[in-house]
């Protein structure tokens, strides 16, 4: 494994952007989705969620590669966006035909879960406007080359929409090697993206393709099984408290099917219930396993979470920290994004510090 090229900051418009889409979230807040007569409204979506991260928490200049249809829900997601201080310009806007028949808006309406009970979503992201993107929709010669980009960041998600994403994905990854820019991947399978598109064969043949040029990939063990056909050996798969070695063997075994790879991450997590989990993560770069064991983890929301992690190790990157340091800030960004309600980061640098050096939740005066 080999050492991340870096632009440098002052050559780039952006530290990193995003690609992929941006939903409204609905959440039901304590009540259920079936049941409930209120809904809040947040923004989130798998790959914004790290560019929302890297800019609120990090103070990182982001941007969100994404497609709206043009009505009052896609100018109330810019409104949510922008309050996240995340730049909007790259945003394309696609005419509406007036009840939705060509071109939509996504929907995500999450309820938190609790105890016993797990967190439940229920989406409704068909045909919406960056589902129906092409390549050629987006000025990758602007974005990545003349504005300048020092990070890119798009993941299984997005390239599951429909049968056209996987080739956007491919274009901005092409892109984004070619002027120099660091390109991470976020494998996060969902059974239900794929299974009208090819299931996970499909899955399979498109993200292994993908993930053959980038320099950081992430994912859970899942994942890796799902998409990359590398399942965690000589465990029982419902056994939830995975010893330490398993995991190691499958991050080897990832490195060596893509020796692109410049540091592979995933988190540990051991769900206890809905609201207490186990907490940590493990990473291989250049050789080297990395650890961050498991702790103690009361959840208040826990999407999001693991887009938080990402965006934390990615802020330690770019801000020239060693692998070992930013696997902790991923850790702990992830952990305090789980605290708070809605898919996206509330936390702030000086809190992900003080829970890096072992602070305690005490009151703070």
């Amino acid at each position: 494994m080999d050492s991340i090229a870096l632009k440098a900051a002052v050559d780039c418009r952006w530290d990193c952007v995003s690609l992929g889409e941006v939903m409204l979230r609905l959440d039901p807040g304590d009540e259920r989705i079936h049941t409930t007569r209120s809904f809040r409204a947040w923004e989130g979506g798998g790959e914004y969620n790290v560019a929302r991260g890297l800019r609120r928490c990090f103070g990182m200049r982001t941007a969100i590669i994404t497609a709206f249809a043009k009505n009052s829900v896609g100018q109330l997601l810019e409104d949510l966006i922008l309050q996240g201080g995340v730049d909007t310009s790259l945003v394309r806007w696609v005419p509406y035909d007036g009840i939705g028949r060509t071109v939509r808006n996504g929907l995500n309406f999450t309820e938190r879960g609790f105890g016993v009970r797990s967190a439940v979503g229920c989406s409704d992201r068909g045909n919406t406007a960056i589902a129906n993107s092409r390549p050629g929709d987006f000025d990758w010669q602007h974005i990545f080359t003349t504005s300048g980009t020092r990070w890119l960041h798009t993941g299984g998600i997005f390239v599951g929409l429909s049968s056209t994403s996987a080739a956007v994905a491919k274009a901005a990854i092409q892109a984004a090697r070619s002027s120099g820019t660091a390109v991470s991947y976020d494998l996060n399978y969902r059974e239900s993206l794929w299974k009208g598109i090819g299931g996970k064969t499909k899955a399979q043949e498109v993200n292994r393709e993908l993930i053959s040029t980038v320099d950081v990939l992430f994912g859970n063990e899942e994942d890796f099984s799902a998409t990359l056909g590398v399942a965690i050996e000589g465990v029982d798969a419902d056994f939830r408290e995975l010893p330490i070695a398993p995991y190691e063997g499958m991050l080897y075994r990832v490195a060596e099917l893509y020796p692109n790879i410049k540091l592979i991450a995933t988190t540990l997590r051991t769900a206890r219930s809905a609201t207490e989990n186990d907490w940590g993560a493990i990473a291989l770069h250049e050789g080297k396993v990395l650890i961050v064991p498991q702790r103690p983890l009361e959840i208040l929301d826990r999407v999001g979470g693991g887009d938080s992690f990402a965006s934390g190790l990615i802020y330690g990157l770019l801000a020239g920290k060693d692998a070992s340091w930013a696997l902790r800030c991923g850790v702990a960004h992830g952990a305090l994004a789980m605290t708070t309600p809605g898919d996206t980061s509330m936390a702030t640098l000086a809190e992900v510090e003080a829970l890096m050096r072992g602070g305690s939740a005490r009151i703070a005066r």
